[in-house]
This record gives C-alpha cells, structure tokens and sequence, in this order.
C-alpha cells in the first residue's frame, strides 16, 4: 500500500504520508499555500520560535519522511489534521476558512486498507468546530451519538428490523422527551432538511439523553420473537 501521496488544495501540492493509521501533512506545504510565501521554511522557523509548544517536535508535530524537491525522502515536520488546524488558526489568511473546510474532508479520509473507526469520529469533531460550536457542546452531542448507537443496537437485538421500526422508536423518545414528534419539533423550530440534533442547545440535549433512559425503562423497546 502506497503510504505518501500528493493532496491539491486549488491547484497545490501538500505532501501528505499515512502515520499512526492518519494523514499528516507537510507543515511548510501548508504554509506556504496559505501564506503564498517562497520563504515558509523561514515563516515555520519564526513560528517555533515565538510559541514555545509549537517549538516541541512531539506530540504536536514530528519529522517523517517526505519526497523532496530532489525526489529523496529526506525528513520533514509533519502534523496530523488537528495539528495542521492549530497552525491555521496561528496564521492570518483570506484562505483558512476554505482549507479548513478541505482539510476536514482530506485529513479524515478513509484509508480503505486499514480499520481505524475512531478517524470518523475524529472527522465529526472536527466538522462541528468548523461550524462554530463550543467544545462543551461538541462533547454533549457525540456523547448524544454514542448513546444513539447502543440504543439502537439494542433495538436490533430486541427484533426491530425496518427503518419504521426506528422511526416509531425514536418518536415515542421525542414525544416522552419534548411532548411532540421529531418532524413537529423540526417544524417548531424552522427546519428543514437540517439534522435536528444539531440545532439542540446544552439543555435540550441533557432532555434528549433522559428522555432515552426514561424510554427504555418505559420498555417501548420491540421484544424478540
């Protein structure tokens, strides 16, 4: 399996090599297509310099090996997607909003050969901070998701086998939870075809996780046959 690949961002290269089972990127590579600047080696040098944590190789960056110019694999600073997001928020760019939204896709991609479940998790932190919101949130709502998941696999242990099965399910959790169905509460709250989980504040998504326990005790769960 191929392990180093060259990712374009509008048109540029960024060396990118398979590392802990992720992408980490070429730091310069990201300088410079951000900053336009001949001199990213000497940007990143002055970056270390005034931030004492970036000037420590790990755990925030480390040296792999990349091709060069002169096509040798000579050893280069590389960080993985967060890493490389820290730097973008240090660097003042017309461009930082665009490459972030790119580096959530690209860092997260999936590597077909290897099973790393937790790079999709990884992926939807990172989409839900590119959207703005707060760490605190960001922690209530994938917790929401992991409890989503081991509901509905209990679900499936207990018989439901059809998405109307989950569909009644998860409206009696809605109705037990907020009084109406998730298609009036979307409605109540001027959505459309937007993820309504995603427009709950801190509050309503303590509600929701009640709700689910107060749901299950009830025994709305299908049983098996």
């Amino acid at each position: 399996m191929e392990t180093t690949k060259i990712a374009l961002f509008k048109g540029k290269k960024i060396r990118k090599t398979l590392y802990k089972n992720e992408w980490w990127f070429s730091i310069v590579d990201v300088i410079t297509v951000l900053t336009d600047s001949p001199q990213a080696k000497t940007y990143w040098a002055k970056r270390k310099d005034r931030d004492k944590e970036m000037a420590q190789p790990f755990p925030f960056w480390e040296q792999l090996k990349l091709p060069a110019e002169d096509e040798k694999m000579r050893d280069t600073d590389c960080a993985d997607t967060e890493g490389i997001f820290r730097i973008i928020q240090s660097i003042p760019s017309s461009k930082a909003e665009p490459f972030k939204r790119w580096l959530a896709k690209v860092g997260y991609e999936r590597v077909q050969e290897i099973e790393n479940p937790e790079l999709a998790t990884k992926r939807t932190r990172m989409l839900y901070k590119l959207k703005g919101y707060s760490e605190d949130w960001i922690e209530k709502r994938m917790r929401g998701i992991t409890i989503r998941e081991e509901l509905t696999d209990e679900w499936q242990r207990r018989g439901a086998k059809i998405q109307k099965d989950y569909e009644i399910l998860t409206a009696e959790i809605s109705k037990a939870t907020f009084g109406v169905t998730p298609n009036q509460y979307k409605k109540l709250k001027g959505l459309k075809r937007e993820n309504l989980r995603d427009h709950m504040d801190d509050k309503e998504q303590l509600e929701k996780e009640i709700g689910r326990s107060v749901v299950s005790k009830k025994n709305f769960l299908p049983t098996k046959k």
